[in-house]
């Protein structure tokens, strides 16, 4: 490796990731740097896909892609490798097979799932997080309607699937059940009032930052599908086959019970010595850890502050993927020269799926949209996120495009 060539660094192939080392392709010419893109797997997998994976709704590959196929691998080192520490003293990055230097360095690695240190949460609770754990959830909850029809005398608890959280990914994720379990049910010839999905969540709302319109046709469409909910309920307990719930320690009997409540940086970003806050890391208005003017860290281990509010961006995708152009124009600037620049959200809207036809959300200017028109342009907004990461070859591989 030349020692007069920068070489950058990135950690982890979600959204901030690959867009980062997509953005540093076309901004750096070969000679300028040398890329490193390091991933525990060798594909790339659409995080805002995986309740529908779990779920059962859409094919597993289909939230697939394989890194090579939208990486330049002529131009960016691909090691397929596990993250054990960062020395960021020393400007190394130690692998389960190997260490890295690094002149740059890009944390996007992800989240994992933050239990609030409920009693039973990390032994007994299903979380969507990655393409096997979501894949874990389709299959257990598949057999629990085996297991049902198959045993003697089964209880009608087997068939509860309790949800914990509603925020978008708990939402999201009640919303494909509803469409799938009627599948399920016919599938194995069990009558759909057998079947109760349950959705806890400990604040008197679901989805924070929608306002009041929005939330109740969402809410009114779940119901009408067969989703409960109870709100301002806290889970106390995690049991093997029961939530206990409430200050009265209610028990709600369930065969499956998934957590979306609660998300944090991966643990390697906190074990490597950077300071947490709330279980992520806040960075500069360059997107820098605190102290370290050569790290910039991305999506689900980043706090970034809105100088508007005072408080933390949501890290969802459209941000992580607004962070890749900023923190990959910031590395080209420091390596050419010129000015660097502060992290800005464009809030383009959110939309929030529903499951079948069924969505929600604000575009643009706040414009609401419901119904079959919000959920065209949240297959719209998946779309595009495969236009920028692969091009029209992509979009028509794996893009929602296809008529409902």
């Amino acid at each position: 490796m030349s020692t007069t060539t920068p070489h950058i660094v990135v950690l982890g192939a979600g959204y901030a990731g690959m867009m980062t080392t997509k953005r540093l392709i076309q901004q750096l010419a070969p000679h300028e740097a040398q890329i490193t893109l390091v991933n525990k797997h060798n594909y790339h997998y659409q995080t805002t896909w995986l309740h529908e994976v779990a779920a059962g709704t859409i094919d597993v590959n289909r939230s697939r892609i394989m890194i090579s196929d939208v990486i330049n691998t002529k131009r960016v080192h691909l090691v397929q490798d596990t993250v054990e520490r960062i020395k960021a003293d020393e400007k190394k990055v130690l692998l389960q097979n190997g260490e890295l230097d690094y002149d740059y360095l890009v944390i996007g690695l992800g989240f994992e799932k933050a239990t609030f240190g409920i009693p039973g949460m990390d032994e007994h609770a299903f979380s969507i997080q990655s393409v096997d754990t979501s894949r874990m959830i389709r299959d257990h909850i598949e057999y629990q309607f085996s297991r049902y029809k198959t045993e003697d005398n089964p209880s009608d608890d087997i068939l509860t699937i309790i949800v914990g959280g509603a925020g978008f990914t708990g939402i999201e994720f009640v919303g494909e059940l509803a469409e799938r379990i009627p599948v399920l049910c016919k599938k194995y010839d069990i009558p759909r009032k057998k079947v109760k999905i349950i959705n806890i969540e400990a604040t008197p709302t679901i989805l924070p930052n929608f306002d009041e319109e929005l939330l109740e046709y969402a809410q009114r469409s779940l119901k009408a599908r067969g989703v409960q909910f109870r709100l301002g309920t806290m889970i106390k307990e995690v049991k093997k086959d029961a939530v206990i719930v409430g200050d009265d320690m209610e028990e709600i009997k369930a065969g499956t019970f998934v957590w979306t409540g609660g998300v944090q940086a991966n643990r390697i970003v906190g074990e490597s010595g950077f300071e947490l806050t709330k279980g992520k890391v806040n960075v500069d208005t360059m997107l820098r850890a605190p102290g370290h003017d050569d790290v910039f860290i991305l999506g689900d281990c980043a706090w970034v502050m809105n100088k508007d509010t005072g408080r933390p961006y949501p890290p969802t995708a459209q941000i992580a993927i607004q962070e890749a152009d900023v923190c990959a124009h910031n590395i080209k600037t420091m390596i050419q020269g010129g000015t660097l620049r502060e992290f800005t959200f464009d809030d383009k809207g959110t939309v929030a799926s529903l499951g079948g036809s069924e969505a929600m959300g604000t575009v643009f200017d706040g414009h609401k949209l419901y119904g079959l028109q919000a959920k065209v342009m949240k297959h719209v907004i998946d779309d595009r996120y495969l236009f920028l990461l692969g091009g029209p070859g992509l979009v028509l591989k794996k893009g929602k495009f296809r008529p409902f």
